[in-house]
């Protein structure tokens, strides 16, 4: 993992897309979208959103992560792999609406996720290997 491609994924995602897969302790994949990554450090990033319970379940369960950092305009992407080391709640939201009061919402958290990229890929959707970058 060169210290380089963060800084590369953190760019591709303020211009595309960020999406985190998780899985639970069974295998059972989750994918979430993101908006916020930051690199702290060479191989940290950190991703910030208002997950939803399933994915901080299944990283409290199962710390591997896989995120993908992928501008589809340009077809230019990278795979990032590694494992939180680190929730931090931000913000709580009640969920409140005296229209869904009835349906009794879960509370929404923003929350922060540190992770420690061990190994990155190209990704796109030509045809391409996963052969580390």
């Amino acid at each position: 993992m060169k210290a380089e491609d963060l800084s590369k994924a953190v760019s591709l995602a303020q211009k595309g897309y960020l999406l985190v897969a998780t899985a639970d302790a069974e295998g059972l994949p989750h994918i979430a979208m993101a908006r916020t990554a930051v690199q702290v450090g060479e191989d940290r990033l950190l991703i910030t959103e208002w997950f939803c319970p399933g994915t901080i379940s299944n990283v409290q369960t199962n710390k591997r992560i896989s995120i993908v950092a992928w501008d589809s305009r340009e077809d230019h992407g990278l795979q990032l792999i590694g494992e939180v080391d680190r929730i931090e709640e931000l913000a709580i939201m009640n969920g409140y609406s005296p229209k869904l009061e009835w349906l009794d919402p879960v509370p929404q958290v923003e929350r922060q996720l540190q992770v420690r990229i061990s190994k990155t890929y190209r990704f796109c959707a030509a045809p391409h290997s996963d052969i580390e970058e």
